[in-house]
């Protein structure tokens, strides 16, 4: 009996890591969908991004002071510089253009094109001599040919509607007057010169540079991370620069109108808080701690999780048109990122396999040099 009860603790702890990027995806998803639902409402979305890294700020903050308090070094006036533009132009920048584009397409087109990060992180990777290319490898091949794959799926849900899935509901909700692109109320494709076809794509191609951007900062967190270990201090403080960055590029654009600013209970300050609290706040500790459990592989696996639960619920609750060119574009960036991600995971295995390779041929080569001593020295003392 005491067995069993171990088996089934030890089933339980080795199925957290699971139960945790499911929940991961569905936060995603919920960020997509909060945050179209409050820009379709009418939140600008430079005052949406002041707000959610405010929240954001607030929330790291407590954890900051408290978890890393004695160990966080005091940062150099050249570092806060340095973390001060991997904000600009990674938290900052990204963010808005993902709002500015979240203005002019649907959840579910934002959330496809998010697969495309692996890709163009590997891409920027590859030109910076910071990723290898090589097509000697199945492994080098198949990390070319999701990229490939991924990007032209990307431009498929940008560029290309498709045929409408026919879907035996009307829109009856005043969010659906909002949305635009892909999902769209009109059971007919929307013809490539209207207005609504040209905002979607101009919002898609502002996602994916959003996307280009973000796989950035991505990389450049590597070296940031090496400067200043403190972890939890250097989110916190690039989310408050962003903050303070973010609040004054939505001046500049909402100078003239004031009543943007303005929060009630509603749609406006749920999304924020969501965005800011959950996402930033509480996800970050869960994926820190699935990585260290299973690895950044295993984390980047459930990202299309996220999209799928985004078309389900984009479908049955807002009452969203979906279109056969988003499922096609959807799919060719799923089997892109999982063929760049099983590359990346074959390479690592080929490299470690090398690596304890090498290790046991200097161990082998050591004794064997041991021994040839040791039996030098007997030969040695036989003779004298």
């Amino acid at each position: 009996m005491k067995g069993l009860s171990i088996r089934i603790i030890s089933s339980m702890e080795s199925k957290k890591p699971y139960i945790a990027m499911m929940f991961i995806q569905f936060v995603y998803a919920g960020m997509a969908l909060f945050s179209k639902a409050a820009i379709g409402a009418g939140m600008n979305p430079f005052v949406f991004v002041v707000y959610r890294q405010a929240f954001a700020s607030l929330a790291l903050t407590p954890f900051s002071i408290f978890l890393e308090r004695k160990k966080a070094p005091r940062p150099s006036f050249c570092l806060l510089c340095k973390i001060f533009f991997v904000s600009l132009f990674g938290i900052t920048l990204s963010l808005n253009l993902y709002y500015v584009a979240l203005n002019n397409t649907s959840a579910t087109v934002a959330t496809a094109t998010t697969n495309t990060i692996p890709a163009i992180t590997f891409i920027i990777a590859a030109f910076l001599r910071m990723e290898s290319i090589t097509l000697k490898h199945y492994y080098g091949v198949a990390k070319v040919i999701g990229t490939t794959v991924c990007l032209s799926g990307a431009l498929v849900v940008a560029l290309y509607n498709g045929p409408a899935v026919k879907m035996n509901w009307k829109s009856s909700s005043s969010f659906h007057h909002h949305q635009t692109g892909h999902i769209s109320n009109d059971p007919s494709p929307p013809s490539n010169s209207s207005p609504k076809a040209v905002d979607s794509v101009k919002g898609a191609l502002i996602m994916l540079s959003a996307n280009t951007v973000w796989s950035f900062w991505l990389i450049l967190q590597g070296p940031l991370i090496k400067l200043y270990p403190a972890k939890v201090h250097l989110t916190t403080l690039q989310c408050w620069f962003s903050c303070i960055q973010s609040l004054i590029v939505a001046v500049i654009f909402e100078r003239n109108n004031p009543s943007s600013w303005k929060l009630g209970w509603d749609i406006h300050l749920l999304s924020v808080a969501y965005c800011g609290i959950v996402v930033t706040g509480m996800t970050y500790w869960l994926q820190a701690w699935c990585i260290e459990r299973k690895g950044p592989v295993f984390i980047a696996m459930f990202t299309p999780l996220a999209l799928v639960i985004t078309i389900i619920f984009s479908a049955f609750i807002w009452k969203e048109q979906l279109h056969w060119g988003s499922i096609a574009g959807a799919l060719l960036l799923i089997g892109g990122l999982y063929s760049v991600l099983w590359g990346k995971n074959k390479e690592e295995l080929t490299n470690t396999t090398t690596e304890e390779d090498i290790q046991n041929d200097a161990k082998t080569k050591e004794a064997n040099e041991l021994e040839l001593i040791d039996a030098e020295r007997q030969l040695k003392c036989f003779i004298e």
